[in-house]
């Protein structure tokens, strides 16, 4: 029976598009479910765990290897229960399970994971990542592996039991206890020694090959520099750290140089050649960083050196990536899409790479001369005897060399970008992704909400607002939220991940511009997030609600990996919400999850990126500016207060007629035509009422 003929599996009923592609599989496969797990128990075979994404690369080589393989998929069938995650709609299996790969085979996990689970207590007794057809590398060919673990199972049931009972023991022991005290800032100087020290200073990042964005080790730079700035003692190696790697990025293969977006990592050191997926999730905090630094640079050109890149390089590139994510990635719904594919007609990168024939065909004589050199079409081809397009000169040294001038080396620049984009137009585009993810949408409105306000940009706004709109419309429903929606349907309860990143969003929206209902709706998610995610005992966040399905292990996440980590944003938005409002239990919150981190944040610095930023502003409170006034007047002066990079400040300008306000803002009433109040901490200033005393109060 062939693949055109055979009935779908039950994957076929899902909401998710990873999952999907498996439909059409020979594999009996079941999504997590009550009615797999039970199956499993009556029957007494193992269960195989597949977890995968929709965008990952050796995901399809091995469904295409194995999975498709009738001879393999009834060897699957008979010995196995066989269940495939989609690991972005099920994090907390993904976490759990990962964890554990790491655990069992001391090594890094990844994707796909490929993990066999006892039936009666779903706990892990063999775990791997990718696994070929046939023996290659050292790996087992899959089948073997399948036979292998299927006799372990039955005849050495004695030790697999012993096995998991040691790895449950593992795992309890992961979570740390909460000290005594939050840390001082020994911490925040130890992630800063750390970066410093792998510092890639040739091409920006830290360490080697594989490289990924870490945008919040970039953050965390940034929001250091700017301390030290404020206090007359600029430290401009940190800035320096931050604003070379992320135009190392910009300029590099990570960054799509026609179309905008940015690549999930870098398969070598100088940020050439990536993967070729891109997620949403990347999007969102790298938009926001390049806002950041075009602010910056706009503010302090004296803080970069001569050969600083050039001024508008950071700003083009968050018009870029937001531009694509509008054009690409909003659906019509106004939720975001998850991901594109890093593959097309079956290969890896084929959308983006080029033939250097091609390009000369399509561009003129001038525009191919300034390309060249620009993108390396004058060297060695560098991706499988193909180009993929890399900046190895600046547009500036191009047109030196040329002696063209820089308007006249930017209009041949559009020109040829324009060109070669409409004829990648026509080729087979990769995959899509179009399931939404409350997380990662709630990623990506912080990022547009920051374009709309440092680029003044009301289309920004507009997108981000269209994507909280589908937020409250489909996955918020009797006060809770739901993870993922597609094609109509929501469903799963909600993540960490969800209530804390879309809380970090939602303030950054109200600094954008005011309205009351974002407000509820922020504390509405603060208060799910002590009532059904706060540990009370040990202080922080578990990555599931008290009443989500149980599993072998409630992780509580706490270094920043791929995204930030849950705690740290969480802890980071309670603690600006709770000076906004005055809110004692929020600052304890915050307080609490910094106590429990506090020895990993001291062990591993770097790792805790997200955390570190909430403990920066624990020990220097957020200075708060609470504008009231009306009309161009409070626009005006919201301006000036959000005018430089300040990351330890919030500012809401609250229209004078918006009354009932909860909190500490119900006791700041208008005054005058305009006026602003200063708080630190909880600590409110009296109020100024003319535009130079609020200048010379912001100093």
């Amino acid at each position: 029976m062939t693949a055109a003929t055979r009935a779908p599996n039950r994957l076929a009923n899902t909401t998710s598009p990873y999952l999907q592609q498996h439909a059409d599989n020979p594999v009996d496969w079941w999504p997590w479910c009550p009615e797999a797990l039970a199956l499993a128990r009556k029957s007494d075979r193992p269960i195989l765990l597949s977890v995968g994404y929709s965008a990952c690369h050796w995901c399809h080589v091995m469904a295409h290897e194995s999975f498709a393989d009738t001879e393999t998929a009834a060897l699957m069938n008979r010995l196995f229960v066989n269940i495939k995650v989609d690991r972005e709609e099920r994090p907390d299996l993904d976490k759990v399970y990962q964890t554990a790969h790491q655990l069992l085979a001391q090594r890094p996990g990844g994707w796909p994971l490929t993990v066999f689970l006892t039936p009666d207590d779903l706990r892990p007794f063999f775990a791997g990542t990718y696994f070929p057809k046939e023996r290659r590398h050292g790996l087992p060919s899959f089948t073997e592996l399948l036979t292998s673990i299927e006799r372990a199972y039955r005849e050495q049931r004695t030790a697999i039991d012993a096995q998991n009972t040691s790895l449950l023991a593992a795992l309890a022991e992961l979570e740390p206890s909460a000290a005594p005290a939050v840390p001082d800032a020994a911490p925040i100087d130890g992630a800063r020694r750390q970066l410093s020290a792998s510092f890639d200073a040739a091409h920006g990042g830290f360490g080697r090959a594989p490289k990924f964005p870490h945008p919040t080790n970039l953050e965390l730079l940034l929001r250091h520099w700017a301390n030290t700035a404020a206090s007359g003692n600029p430290d401009g190696q940190a800035l320096h750290m931050a604003s070379f790697t992320l135009a190392q990025m910009i300029r590099g293969g990570l960054n799509d140089q026609l179309g905008g977006g940015f690549c999930r990592y870098s398969v070598d050191d100088q940020w050439m050649i990536p993967h070729f997926e891109k997620m949403l999730y990347d999007n969102g905090p790298l938009l926001a960083l390049c806002c950041d630094l075009a602010q910056i640079q706009g503010c302090h050109p004296d803080q970069f050196p001569t050969d600083a890149p050039a001024p508008d390089l950071y700003r083009e590139a968050a018009i870029a990536t937001a531009d694509w994510v509008i054009a690409e990635m909003q659906s019509p719904a106004g939720g975001y899409y998850s991901s594109l594919d890093a593959d097309s007609e079956g290969e890896e990168g084929r959308f983006y790479v080029w033939d250097r024939t091609a390009i000369e065909g399509l561009l003129s004589a001038a525009e191919y001369a300034l390309v060249a050199p620009l993108w390396g079409l004058d060297r060695p081809p560098n991706f499988e005897g193909r180009w993929h397009l890399h900046g190895y000169r600046t547009l500036a040294q191009v047109a030196t060399d040329q002696t063209l001038s820089q308007d006249a080396a930017a209009d041949l620049l559009h020109s040829a970008r324009q060109k070669l984009l409409a004829a990648r137009a026509r080729r087979v585009r990769p995959g899509r992704d179009e399931k939404l993810l409350t997380s990662w949408n709630a990623l990506m409105i912080r990022g547009m909400a920051r374009a709309a306000r440092v680029l003044e940009r009301e289309d920004y706004l507009a997108s981000a607002e269209r994507a909280l709109d589908c937020i409250r419309a489909h996955l918020w429903r009797d006060g809770r939220l739901l993870a993922t929606y597609k094609d109509g349907t929501a469903h799963l309860a909600a993540y960490l991940d969800d209530y804390a990143f879309l809380l970090d969003a939602l303030l950054e929206l109200l600094q954008t511009r005011w309205q009351r209902a974002d407000l509820d709706l922020a504390v509405a998610l603060a208060e799910v997030l002590l009532e059904q995610f706060q540990d009370p005992d040990q202080g922080g966040f578990f990555f599931t609600a008290r009443d989500h399905e149980p599993l072998i292990h409630r992780p509580k996440p706490l270094a920043d990996e791929s995204m930030p980590a849950g705690n740290g944003v969480a802890a980071f938005a309670l603690q600006r919400l709770g000076h906004l409002l005055g809110e004692p239990r929020y600052l304890e919150a915050a307080a609490a999850t910094l106590r429990l981190a506090s020895e990993p944040m001291r062990a591993i610095p770097y790792a805790h990126g997200s955390l570190l930023a909430t403990l920066d502003e624990y020990l220097y409170p957020t200075e708060t500016i609470i504008i009231r006034g009306t009309g161009a007047a409070l626009a005006q002066w919201q301006a000036l207060a959000q005018a430089d990079y300040v990351p330890r400040r919030l500012v809401v300008a609250i229209p004078a007629t918006a009354g009932d306000l909860p909190g500490t803002l119900g006791a700041l009433p208008a005054r005058g035509d305009t006026c602003a109040y200063r708080c630190l901490g909880l600590h409110c200033e009296p109020p100024v009422t003319s535009l130079a005393a609020l200048a010379e109060r912001l100093g």
